[in-house]
């Protein structure tokens, strides 16, 4: 007698039909989703996908001095970026004032440069004094006028008429 001859053999189940819940771990269905356990395939999937997400990246910046850096560096891109947007689009004002039509293009576009700069200056310090007096402080403030840089960029290019 075999010694795993008191253990029940139970037959597989034909497709679609209603495995009782006490064989579940025993079955695989070929016509739906697999059950093991009681707990569907999609379910586990999705239970190995939330935990991936919880596992450590790697992150290109490991400290906040790092971080701080890399936020300068996008300002810094995000300023040079802008300033030359604001050479073309100052240009372009210019030749509008020329062709004549007695508005000037030129000094509103400058005066409306010098109130968006102190605009974002000062949002930017609001929004980093949240972290007043901390290590993420200088990077919130970086990454705020790295943001509103490149909005003002976006900006300047639409004011881009066409001639």
């Amino acid at each position: 007698m075999d010694r795993h001859s008191h253990i029940p053999v139970t037959p597989a189940p034909e497709p679609g039909s209603i495995v009782p819940r006490e064989h579940q771990a025993l079955h695989t269905r070929r016509d739906g989703p697999r059950i093991k356990s009681g707990v569907t395939e999609g379910v586990a999937r999705r239970t190995t996908y939330l935990l991936a997400l919880l596992l450590p990246l790697p992150a290109t910046a490991q400290t906040q001095m790092e971080m701080n850096e890399q936020a300068g560096a996008a300002y810094t891109r995000a300023d040079a970026a802008m300033n030359a947007q604001w050479k073309r689009t100052y240009a372009q004002m210019k030749r509008r004032e020329v062709a004549g039509d007695g508005f000037a293009y030129a000094a509103a576009l400058l005066n409306s440069q010098r109130a968006w700069l102190a605009y974002r200056d000062a949002q930017c310090r609001i929004a980093a004094a949240e972290f007043q007096g901390g290590s993420l402080q200088p990077m919130a403030q970086r990454q705020c006028l790295a943001g509103l840089t490149a909005e003002r960029t976006r900006q300047l290019k639409g004011l881009m008429w066409q001639q």
